[in-house]
Formats: C-alpha cells, structure tokens, sequence
C-alpha cells in the first residue's frame, strides 16, 4: 500500500504536466512521491522514486520545449524535496532502531523481574498473559509470581500506581519481596504484613513526596498441598474469581483492606490482624485472578467490563490456558482492541490428584 501510494503520486504527477490544462499542475505530485515513500519504505526505494521524480521533471519540460530556466527550477524543486525525503527516511530508520533497542531492553527487564510462572506448581496448573498500556514498552507495573512453599503453592497478583518504566522498581521490590517472605510467613496476613513493610520501606528509599501514594493493590492466595481451599488476603485488589460447572463467582473479601506500601497495615501486637478468607477448591475448578486492566475496561458507551456478565458464562474449560485466551479476547472485542490500561491474567486449576498406589 506505501508503495502504492508514491507510485500513484508519480505516475498522476507526470500525467497532469503532460495533458494538464495549465502548465506545472503535476509538479507537487512529483514531489510528493520520494516524500511518501521515505516515510513508508527503505532507504534504496525512497532513491529509486527520487530519481525517477527528477528524471519525469526532465523528461516532461523538454517534451513540452520549456525554457531551460524554468526546466532548471523545475528539477531544483524537485531534486531538493527528494534530497529532503531521504534525510527523513535516514532519521525515521534511526528513530525506528532506537525503539527496536528500547523495546529489547524492556522485554529483558520484565523477562528479569516478572519470570513466567510454572506450567504447575503442586496441585495446581498454572496459565498466565501480561499486556502493557504501553505497547512499545511492553512493560508497565502490573505483576504476578507463583511459588512453592512449605505451607502449600502462594501466588500474587498486583498493581503498582503508575505504568511504564517509572513502575518496573517497584515492580521488583514486590516481586522480591514476595519470593523471599513467601518462604518463610506462617500466614499469608502475615506474608502481607512483610511486603507492606518492604514497599514502605522503598517509598522511603526513593525519597517520594507522598508515601502513601506510591502503593500496591495485591491479591496474595494460598492452596494447600491437599488443594482443597483457597486462602486469599486482598489488599485493595479486584477479586478473584472462581470458575468452575461452568458458573463464574467473584470471591470477595470479609474485610476490606488498604493496598501494600502505604505502612497502614495492623501489627500482629494490635491484635487486629484480619485472617485470611477462604473457599472450598473443587477438583477441576480454577481461580482467575486479574488487575484492574480487565475489570475497568470500556466499550464504546463507556460500560465497564464483567466477568460474570461476560462471554465467558456458561463456558466449561478444560485447562487455564483456555480461560485465559478466552478471557483476554473477550476483553480485546469488548473494547474494540484498544489497551487503556495495563492486564495481568493469572488461572490456577486444580487438577486431579494421580491414582495411589495399590
């Protein structure tokens, strides 16, 4: 089509200087077409349709017997835009590598600091996708881990306030906090405790205005080694949601609860530590866990988006890895395929358990 498009601006160029009612009409479209194939195509093609250009100017002022001056301008005109179509192209062509560098770099840091999760993990297979608001970034401040401990396999679901490269370290604060406390807290209250603490911590760090501004929405859950319950803390988070005989049901919190990093969290000494909630886990059911880029999406009437209204009611899936497909191209139809904000998607199913020995 780029291609198409320089080819017509010369070839309708050339015709309206030849038959056109008054001299010089077609002298713009000439060009115009090194112009638009240095904004479209390779460097060697934007030469070919300058030079063809300058060779259409020559060509059409001596079949026309036209003052050698003004066939002199004609072609000054015409070599100068196509010098200019070329210097264009060349920058475009750097702009375009620096991007490819950029887009590079930001896959490596999110591939550091956001691994995927295990294909399984205990009881449990896992699926996951990530879609950045900034699709040339391909990074923002959307997270997820999933973690065998001791105390069963704990996962995380979060959103860091902002998106881009700002979020990437706090991104990896709570991701490192999270593998390294999900070893060790008896409890996931507890394991929630020790990330608000390190996220304040690293507000404090990098001297914010606000500390309680720079926070975490999170989802941490828990399923045992039996997979038989599902243990969730919500910090400001949206809720999980539990699929399964082909029903979808939110599973929201007892207690509210303020996001991580705003050093709000109650102490274990107040004595007001909140336990975590839980929900019986069927065999073959699945908790989609998600961000705000799913559930604050817009159609066109400005309607948001819902799970449990949505295509996928009423559905049966056999694995999380089609929840999730279906999930994120129900949200693309939705909002007609425009990103407005970061996505996490995060299923786990629990599977059945293999036979037992006789």
């Amino acid at each position: 089509m780029p291609g198409t498009l320089a080819s017509v601006a010369l070839v309708a160029g050339a015709l309206l200087d030849a038959v056109g009612p008054e001299p010089y009409v077609g002298l713009p479209l000439l060009a115009a077409a090194p112009l638009v194939s240095a904004a479209t195509l390779s460097f060697r093609t934007s030469v070919v349709f300058a030079v063809l250009a300058a060779l259409a100017s020559v060509g059409l002022d001596f079949d026309q017997e036209r003052a050698w001056l003004a066939s002199l301008v004609d072609l000054a005109v015409v070599t100068v835009v196509g010098v200019m179509a070329l210097v264009v192209n060349v920058l475009m062509g750097r702009q375009v590598n620096d991007l490819a560098r950029a887009t590079a770099v930001a896959e490596a840091a999110q591939r550091a600091v956001l691994p995927q999760p295990p294909a399984r993990a205990g009881p449990l297979a896992v699926a996951s996708t990530y879609s950045a608001a900034q699709a040339e970034a391909r990074i923002g401040g959307d997270l997820f881990a999933v973690q065998e401990t001791p105390f069963g396999v704990r996962m995380m679901i979060g959103d860091v306030r902002g998106k881009g490269m700002q979020a990437v370290g706090a991104v990896s604060v709570a991701v490192g906090a999270f593998r390294q406390e999900a070893e060790h807290a008896p409890s996931l209250p507890e394991l929630a405790r020790r990330m608000d603490e390190a996220l304040a911590r690293n507000a404090a760090r990098e001297g914010a205005d606000q500390p309680a501004e720079e926070f975490t929405t999170a989802l941490l859950a828990e399923v045992p080694p039996d997979g038989r319950r599902l243990l969730v803390v919500n910090r400001g988070h949206p809720p999980p949601y539990l699929v399964a005989d082909g029903s979808i049901e939110p599973l929201l919190p007892a207690v509210p609860a303020f996001p991580l990093g705003m050093g709000l969290a109650p102490a274990p000494a107040d004595g007001d530590v909140p336990p975590a909630d839980w929900w019986p886990l069927p065999p073959g059911g699945t908790v989609l866990f998600v961000t705000d880029g799913v559930t604050e999406a817009r159609n066109r009437r400005g309607v948001f988006y819902d799970p449990c209204r949505s295509g996928l009611a009423g559905r049966r899936f056999a694995e999380p890895r089609a929840l999730v497909d279906a999930l994120t191209e129900d949200v693309d139809r939705w909002t007609g395929h425009t990103r407005q904000d970061d996505m996490a998607v995060l299923a786990v199913t629990r599977v059945a358990a293999p036979p037992s020995g006789p």
